[in-house]
């Protein structure tokens, strides 16, 4: 089983990960990879040299096509795997208004949703952070 915590400030060098929760006109904003049958929200690793808000900010480009947008830091989180080990990520609330017509990604497609999906590919976690943003006051 999967845990997710949430913190208020950890060490940025431990920030691995960016998960983007994201509307657009008041409907979620979720991505299917071309490799699954599930829905996503947007996110993805850090890469070397990049702040957690340029990884933010690139992954919800790739992953949606997202050209005009507020974004905005919502807490840390983690996640533990069964094994104890615990990796940390930054967790964003986007409201874009401009899309791009191609996405040039893994990402097969976006969907604009007015419900949360049934079929999340990581269900153990992003409801969890969905809750977390809801709680926060961000949704």
């Amino acid at each position: 089983m999967t845990k997710v915590r949430f913190y208020d400030t950890v060490d940025e060098a431990l920030l691995k990960f960016a998960v983007i929760i994201t509307k657009s006109a008041g409907k979620w904003v979720f991505c299917k990879h071309k490799d699954r049958t599930t829905y996503e929200v947007p996110g993805g690793h850090r890469e070397a040299g990049e702040s957690v808000e340029e990884t933010a900010k690139r992954e919800l480009y790739e992953e949606t096509g997202a050209t005009e947008y507020e974004i905005m830091p919502v807490c840390i989180y983690s996640v533990q795997k069964d094994s104890g080990q615990e990796t940390f990520g930054m967790l964003y609330y986007a409201e874009v208004t401009s899309f791009e017509e191609e996405l040039h990604s893994e990402i097969e497609k976006i969907v604009l949703s007015g419900n949360l999906p049934g079929n999340w590919t990581y269900p153990d976690i992003q409801p969890e952070l969905i809750e977390e943003a809801e709680r926060l006051g961000f949704l």
